[in-house]
């Protein structure tokens, strides 16, 4: 038996500072929409050669076309949106807001196999698709309610959409189809009792019942505690409190941060102790917000370290989060991001070549 340990992004890469300012104009009237895809698209494709050429198995597009960002790409371009009142704030003060649906019926303006089809016309090696949570869309509706729209109505309309994004990315050939679920960690400041993050599951397991069990192990979920202009939302939440609600999701694959953790051994334990039989978790062994680069060898060793805990044949590496996930995050250079990538992807070699050795000294 040869130890094989898979590695896969989390999804955003920075965005070249011309698109920056290209979404900035069109905001403002200045360019045309036509003007700024064909930006975005020309750095789509930039992004993906240059994935490539970090020797990744498996890339994503870099989320240059989602031009709301990866939490709220499905309002682009909406006109029944107002202010919203629930935010992310960030250890620094800056918030994210989620916009409020004015009227409804809900319905997305753009889905994420949208993009994976673009992605898929200029990789050569397998794709993976980030999709936001449908617990994170659910904040859109305002706690006032919408005349002639209840919110038993709006889930419905959620979910459909939803689910159909998650089919349609599978069925495009999507390596993984990932959940962001960034807001579960943050959702324990709001409510320490869990009951929030209970229902947001919930929530979430609802869409993936409607899936196939061969459907489901393609599909994973993403939990941080946030990365934007360097800064996390929720990194002060003990892992203790999350994980044992978050591994009750039917899901196939589940990406974990882990190098921002004060006791990375602890929340191993937890993960060891929440373990089933079928799925596959994937390691946070890079910083995206640490501007210092990686060594192979540093990922190395926090690969061997999981190792202890989790067994290989249900291990994989990944990045703590996606790199500047929002479009207006100047925070972290694409050249760092894909060194960190080059990194993650050579230390996971260099892991798998040691545990190799490791099985055939013990035989």
């Amino acid at each position: 038996m040869t130890i094989s340990i898979p590695t896969e992004p989390i999804g955003s890469i920075p965005r070249p500072v011309h698109l920056i300012e290209a979404y900035d104009n069109y905001s403002k009237g200045k360019i045309s929409k036509e003007d700024l895809d064909k930006i975005a698209l020309e750095a789509t494709i930039d992004t993906i050669r240059r994935f490539e050429d970090t020797g990744s198995p498996c890339i994503s597009d870099g989320e240059q076309l989602k031009f709301e960002g990866f939490a709220s790409y499905c309002f682009h371009g909406a006109k029944d949106l107002k202010p919203g009142s629930a935010s992310l704030i960030f250890t620094d003060g800056h918030k994210r807001i989620i916009p409020h649906l004015s009227k409804g019926p809900f319905r997305y303006q753009l889905s994420a196999d949208q993009f994976l089809k673009r992605a898929l016309k200029y990789a050569k090696v397998p794709v993976k698709q980030a999709v936001i949570s449908p617990s994170m869309i659910s904040f859109a509706y305002p706690n006032s309610g919408i005349p002639n729209y209840n919110r038993r109505e709006f889930i419905r309309d959620l979910l459909s959409d939803h689910v159909s994004e998650l089919e349609h990315c599978l069925e495009l050939g999507a390596h993984t189809v990932q959940i962001d679920f960034t807001e579960a960690r943050y959702s324990l400041k709001l409510d320490p009792s869990r009951e929030l993050l209970s229902n947001m599951v919930d929530l979430i397991n609802s869409g993936l019942e409607l899936l196939s069990e061969e459907q489901r192990k393609r599909i994973g979920i993403h939990t941080c505690p946030g990365s934007d202009r360097d800064t996390t939302h929720s990194q002060d939440i003990d892992y203790k409190e999350l994980l044992p609600t978050l591994f009750k999701i039917d899901a196939g694959k589940f990406f974990v941060a882990m190098v921002g953790e004060e006791e990375p051994e602890r929340a191993l334990r937890i993960i060891k102790f929440l373990l089933r039989p079928g799925i596959r978790v994937f390691i946070g062994v890079i910083n995206p917000i640490d501007p210092n680069i990686e060594t192979p060898e540093i990922v190395r060793d926090r690969v061997l370290q999981a190792a202890k805990f989790i067994p290989v044949n249900q291990l994989g590496t990944t990045d703590d989060c996606g790199f500047s996930p929002f479009v207006d995050d100047y925070s972290t250079s694409r050249d760092i991001a894909f060194s960190k990538i080059e990194a993650r992807v050579k230390g996971t070699k260099l892991a798998e070549i040691e545990l190799n050795g490791q099985l055939v000294h013990s035989k």
